[in-house]
């Protein structure tokens, strides 16, 4: 007679080699890493995650890397508080890939980066033994040639084209020219005209009028498989719905399209950062990090969607730890919510966000400061995309009911926020809109510290 212990063996066994035989083979859906851009967080992949779970990747085989210091440094061989050299970079890299391979058990796996990740995941191929555990990388909108490339203008700076990193990067690896290193397969995604770090005039980084020797097609290589998209911008290279389906396609092989974000209940999670070069430590900077912010306190309400005010009390509070992280929390589908952040050193921040389609656990929340200039306002509120940028010649775009957005140029996609400073003293309703995405708030008195953030999921 079987015993209850063997029979329990028997049935877990049974049960372990169903979920092989069903979980998706590692070859056809290896794991995948993003690598974020210049400034930017692990949180800007949460519609790519989306839309790969959607069409079938285990979820447990996305990765998103969260640089501590994302912003690169003014001279890359020279330490700066606060921010990453390219050898910081492709170390942190180096170390996440190897935890992922460890993690997953593949042999592989498919690097996919925007715009200074691109740089991290070229330097970890080339120089950093990625060749042999990477099969396929994917770079949206990476300056492969530069910002500029211009003789004797900050050319120890990494977004240099006539700098040592990336002349080093470009050197010919074959008798056919090529600037990628095999046997990786290489996959180059860029915008036709209208990415702001690749343009031949140098308005964008403050030189206007100025020739930068680098061209729209700057961030294609030679050697790879370089596709155009036209009208995106700079962040939409990865982001945007196109640059997932041809990302999708160059992993797959696949033809048929892909399928849309499939909706799910969503359960959330993510961690709460700061500012500067140690985020409890307001003396310490501004400037972005991704450090979690132990103590900051959260609370989430449901909020109306016409009218942004609170339905009912909080539905999730959490004092984070060290970790960072404010959840889980189970969301209604279908219901915005509102974060407010609460921590020393920084102003009482309100998020307001869409409702979410699928669960996410790299919501990232930052706490912010108020600013000088703004302390003097009645309310201060910006609407953020931090997917893409707003391009008034392209989108469809409302800010408090005007079409014009403080702060965007009438023509090109190069800012990302819009900040309005209101004298009125009543809490009311205000709304952002994009392309059909809309998501509206209430108008926080800065007087208590508050400030307000809509931020477009789109």
């Amino acid at each position: 007679m079987t015993s209850r212990r063997h029979l329990f063996v028997l049935i877990a066994s049974s049960l372990l080699l169903t979920a092989c035989a069903t979980a998706p083979d590692l070859e056809e859906h290896p794991p995948i890493v993003f690598v974020h851009g210049n400034g930017d967080t692990a949180a800007l992949w949460q519609t790519s995650f989306w839309r790969f779970e959607s069409n079938g990747w285990p979820r447990e085989r996305l990765y998103a890397i969260d640089l501590p210091y994302p912003l690169a440094r003014d001279d890359d061989g020279k330490a700066q508080p606060g921010r990453s050299s390219t050898t910081e970079h492709m170390a942190f890299l180096k170390a996440e890939v190897d935890k992922v391979l460890q993690a997953t058990g593949a042999r592989k796996v498919v690097l996919v980066g925007n715009s200074r990740g691109g740089n991290a995941i070229r330097n970890y191929i080339q120089n950093g033994g990625g060749d042999q555990r990477v099969s396929r990388a994917i770079l949206g909108g990476t300056p492969n040639h530069g910002v500029w490339a211009i003789k004797g203008f900050r050319e120890s700076n990494e977004f240099s084209g006539t700098g040592p990193f990336l002349t080093g990067l470009n050197a010919p690896k074959n008798a056919a020219g090529d600037e990628v290193t095999g046997p990786v397969q290489w996959l180059t995604v860029r915008s036709d005209n209208n990415d702001k770090f690749a343009q031949p005039d140098g308005v964008w980084i403050g030189a206007k009028g100025t020739a930068t020797n680098v061209g729209f097609d700057g961030p294609a290589l030679k050697g790879a498989t370089n596709v155009v998209i036209p009208r995106i911008d700079h962040r939409e290279t990865s982001f945007s719905p196109a640059a997932f389906e041809v990302t999708y396609r160059f992993i797959t092989g696949k033809n048929t399209p892909p399928r849309p974000i499939q909706p799910e209940v969503p359960v959330l999670n993510g961690k709460i950062t700061g500012l500067g070069l140690t985020p409890t430590d307001p003396a310490s900077g501004n400037y972005v990090n991704n450090l979690a912010l132990p103590g900051a306190q959260l609370q989430v309400y449901a909020t109306d969607a016409a009218t942004g005010a609170r339905v009912g009390s909080a539905v999730h509070s959490k004092t984070v730890g060290a970790d960072g992280l404010w959840g889980p929390f189970q969301a209604q589908a279908g219901v915005p919510y509102e974060f407010v952040i609460s921590a020393p050193g920084y102003a009482i921040t309100h998020i307001y966000r869409s409702p979410f389609p699928r669960a996410s656990n790299i919501v990232h929340l930052r706490a912010e400061r108020l600013a000088e200039a703004d302390k003097a306002a009645q309310s201060s509120i910006s609407m953020t995309r931090p997917r893409g940028y707003f391009d008034a010649a392209r989108d469809s775009m409302r800010f408090d009911g005007k079409n014009t957005l403080p702060g965007v140029p009438p023509t090109g996609a190069g800012v990302a926020s819009s900040k309005l400073n209101l004298s009125q003293t009543p809490l009311r309703p205000i709304s952002a809109e994009f392309n059909g995405e809309k998501v509206t708030g209430q108008t926080w008195p800065t007087a208590g510290q508050h400030l307000v953030v809509l931020e477009m999921t789109n």
